[in-house]
């Protein structure tokens, strides 16, 4: 990589539901959130219109997984005791082979965009106005 690099930052919005099971605080229990995710892509050089690329392109990169997967979704553990009850339900729900903490959501979110040909260097996901977290592979 070169030692001079070109970023942007695309910000994503959606709302998901989640427990942190082997939490001993708060977050043990069901509850959801409101989160941002700021997705930084690099390039050395400028595309032939001037730009790292569009920022739509990453934003439809990024919903493209987010909305089928996450976004008023439940994430849980697939290890959760809910799961069984959720699906005899009908609920809606994604069972993960991590615990959903932010740090594993950044680090799916990181790879779908990274997997649509985008480079880049981290997603940073705000689960709330004062905490976020951030996966990236450099």
């Amino acid at each position: 990589m070169s030692r001079f690099m070109f970023t942007i930052t695309k910000e994503v919005y959606f709302c998901y539901g989640h427990r942190l099971m082997k939490h001993t605080g708060k977050c043990r229990h069901l509850h959801g959130h409101s989160v941002k995710a700021a997705i930084t892509v690099v390039a050395e050089s400028l595309n032939e219109q001037g730009m790292v690329c569009d920022f739509a392109d990453i934003g439809a990169a990024a919903s493209e997984y987010i909305d089928r997967q996450l976004d008023h979704n439940l994430l849980l553990h697939k290890d959760d005791p809910l799961l069984p009850a959720l699906a005899s339900a009908g609920e809606r729900f994604l069972a993960l082979d991590e615990h959903p903490t932010a740090e594993y959501l950044a680090k799916l979110i990181f790879g779908h965009v990274a997997s649509r040909g985008y480079k880049v260097r981290s997603v940073t996901l705000w689960e709330t106005s004062s905490a976020c977290a951030t996966y990236s592979e450099y």
